[in-house]
């Protein structure tokens, strides 16, 4: 055995010299890619799956997460996974969010499993079902513990698909930017902006799965594709690590202005939420095209970018890469991602109190001094009680002939008979002089009748009628009776 020789990692024998042993030889590991999976959740990821893997995409590998093994069969994936056997027997969730979530914890280990020594995950699902909605934020978890770079892309529902479903979808967003370190937000009803009238249904669902499938191809050729100005993953994983929401905007543009075109089209697609990059706080840009590409072409577009990111963005916050491939032919390709967004919270309105209006009716028109003072009252001009240890200073009073005018006069006796007139009469202002017939005068005693007629005695007339003898008759019955 030459001991004269170094082995590498590979077998290959070199000579074993000072120079030489200075350095590690590390065979194949100085070319190794990074590893990116994307993993399909539910129905709607299963078919974002199938149209990737129809336009194919270098250096990517397909994972199929379902509770519906009759949907799962049928996809293209490289690996399959039936989430919850035992919970749902292979016949799905049934759009409940809670079952997909302990379909995907069930299936852990196989997860796990597909997850293994992978570097980046793509996890796409249409949110508003069950196994996407519930088991994408479980899959999430799953790769975060695993310290794995993890984007979302995800569709929210069509409005029309009901209000429940668009709540479900909502929680399963919330939860998802938990654990995921970028997320992409797809509106189904965005749909209608970018199609035709009468577009049909499985066309106008097909633009959606072009934007997952752009936003998988433009960060998967960042990593994997060799470029003159070169962006590997760690460039990746400092613009998308714990980066929140994002946008990744991919376009392609030929012919005349075709990097100004590119650029347009990458940072302003409706697709995307109406997110716009200015708001971002990190962005990376690539252009990739083949020989015919020119320092103008690239100059045009990358100041666009810059023009729209605006100034609050730091020059190192910006990462620019460019790539020639002979593939792209007369075509131009943008890549725009974009991360870190200002989030504005919701801040609740305090509404001031409403001060009282100033009390411009008199209190009394007898009091004509007094209903003045009340008037110029607010609740500005009313002061704290005075404490005992304040000066209370002396007001000025009235003097005593001016006070006893503003009280109001006695006004008679006719006053008091007004309270002889019913309260409803008085009310209604109704005179009684009036209303009520006046009563004839009393009689004299002459006009009286001799039944009416009273008779009165002087006290002389008493005594004498006292002093006369009674008669027989005056006694009472039973008296003269026992006198008999």
């Amino acid at each position: 055995m030459n001991t004269n020789n170094t082995r590498s990692t590979t077998g290959e024998e070199r000579p074993n010299n000072p120079i030489s042993s200075m350095f590690t030889y590390v065979g194949d590991e100085l070319n190794k890619d990074a590893v990116i999976r994307v993993i399909g959740v539910g129905g709607g990821g299963g078919n974002a799956l199938n149209n990737m893997a129809k336009q194919g995409i270098k250096g990517i590998e397909f994972v199929a997460v379902n509770t519906d093994a009759q949907d799962l069969m049928a996809n293209k994936a490289h690996v399959k996974i039936q989430a919850g056997r035992s919970l749902t027997k292979g016949l799905g969730a049934g759009a409940r969010p809670d079952i997909g979530a302990q379909a995907v914890e069930e299936a852990r280990q196989e997860v796990e499993q597909a997850l293994k020594g992978c570097d980046m995950v793509f996890i796409t699902a249409g949110m508003g079902g069950g196994t996407g909605t519930g088991g994408a934020p479980a899959v999430a978890q799953i790769a975060r513990k695993m310290d794995i770079l993890t984007v979302a892309i995800v569709t929210r529902p069509f409005t029309f698909e009901g209000r429940k479903r668009m709540q479900f979808a909502m929680q399963g967003i919330d939860a998802l930017k938990q654990y995921v370190d970028a997320l992409i937000v797809i509106p189904n009803d965005r749909v209608v902006d970018v199609i035709e009238t009468n577009t049909p249904v499985e066309v106008a669902l097909a633009k959606v799965d072009e934007v997952l499938y752009n936003s998988t191809r433009g960060i998967s050729d960042l990593i994997t594709t060799h470029g003159l100005i070169n962006l590997d993953f760690a460039d990746v994983k400092t613009i998308m690590k714990d980066g929140g929401m994002a946008l990744i905007g991919s376009a392609v543009a030929s012919g005349e202005n075709r990097a100004e075109k590119a650029a347009m089209s990458a940072i302003r697609s409706p697709l995307l939420d109406g997110l716009s990059i200015r708001n971002a706080k990190s962005v990376l840009v690539n252009i990739t095209a083949g020989r015919s590409l020119t320092i103008k072409e690239a100059t045009v577009a990358t100041e666009i970018i810059k023009k729209e990111v605006g100034d609050d963005i730091g020059e190192d916050e910006i990462i620019f890469g460019m790539v020639v491939s002979e593939e792209m032919g007369d075509d131009l390709r943008v890549t725009v991602v974009a991360t870190r967004f200002d989030e504005v919270e919701d801040v609740p309105v305090v509404r001031p109190k409403q001060a009282m209006p100033e009390v411009t009716t008199p209190i009394s028109v007898d009091m004509p001094e007094v209903a003045t003072q009340a008037q110029r009252l607010t609740p500005s001009s009313v002061q704290e009680p005075p404490t005992a240890s304040q000066h209370v200073p002396r007001t000025e009073t009235l003097p005593r002939r001016e006070f006893y005018h503003t009280i109001p006069a006695y006004k008679g006796e006719q006053a008091l008979k007004d309270l002889d007139v019913p309260a409803y009469q008085r009310r209604l202002g109704v005179n009684p002089a009036e209303e009520m017939p006046q009563q004839p005068p009393a009689p004299t005693p002459d006009e009286r009748s001799p039944a009416m007629k009273i008779l009165r005695l002087s006290a002389d007339e008493r005594n004498a009628k006292k002093a006369q003898p009674k008669r027989e008759d005056d006694n009472p019955t039973f008296l003269r009776n026992m006198m008999d």
